[in-house]
């Protein structure tokens, strides 16, 4: 598998968008699992993201084995915390929460997670994580024990972005949160994407096709889809 953090960043360059589909190991129907998978092949989907806030470890051997045999997109590791990470991913996304300050998610379970990683041979990508305030509590807001940025505080979210460039990670993620109400606002993205160089990632709270696009045109390089997916697997021939 190429690097998989050099082909984000020169579709960046290329302007061309990226498209992940986010699989929680905990919420899958494991009958419709084929199905499924079949449903992300016919997407646009670019990337998977396996991931969860809490999620038990043989499920996720189990899923990542599915998804090696029966899909060749790239796979990468979105965990909640390090019991999340298994060696026959493509990648993982190397998380701190920088919208918090627990302790816990911004160094801890990153030295816990390192010799783990050590052992094995995925790439491992520094992400910036910035949960955005987005009109209900989420999942990792409740697990992290962290409050969200506020949506409107644009000059905190985007100071919070650029320290975590400054920090040396090479993505920012602006999450609403699984399920959100809200999804992370278009003034917000554009401001990120045209005040860091490093690629962003936007998730959370994109319900339909239309949420994608607008996520892109603000400036998003890679737009995550999860519960609306895990919802509907004809998400993308439902609204194409």
């Amino acid at each position: 598998m190429p690097n998989i953090y050099q082909q984000i960043v020169e579709a960046k360059k290329e302007r061309q968008k990226l498209l992940a589909i986010l699989l929680d190991p905990d919420k899958i129907v494991w009958e419709n699992l084929d199905h499924l998978i079949i449903k992300i092949n016919q997407s646009p989907a670019t990337h998977i993201f396996v991931g969860g806030s809490i999620v038990q470890a043989t499920i996720l051997e189990d899923l990542m084995a599915m998804l090696k045999q029966k899909t060749t997109l790239p796979v990468i590791l979105f965990p909640g915390d390090p019991s999340q990470i298994s060696a026959q991913a493509d990648a993982i996304l190397f998380l701190s929460l920088l919208s918090g300050r627990n302790p816990d998610y911004l160094i801890e379970y990153q030295v816990q997670a390192a010799p783990i990683l050590k052992k094995t041979n995925l790439e491992v990508i520094s992400t910036g994580y910035i949960l955005i305030e987005s009109g209900n509590e989420t999942a990792v807001a409740r697990v992290s024990k962290t409050q969200p940025l506020d949506r409107q505080n644009l000059d905190l979210v985007l100071a919070t972005a650029q320290a975590g460039e400054m920090l040396g990670n090479k993505l920012i993620y602006l999450e609403a949160g699984s399920g959100a109400k809200k999804a992370v606002p278009s003034q917000m993205i554009t401001l990120i994407s045209q005040s860091v160089e490093i690629p962003i990632i936007v998730g959370g709270g994109i319900v339909d096709l239309q949420g994608i696009q607008t996520a892109y045109n603000a400036g998003a390089d890679v737009v995550v889809i999860g519960t609306a997916f895990e919802n509907n697997s004809h998400f993308f021939d439902t609204q194409g």
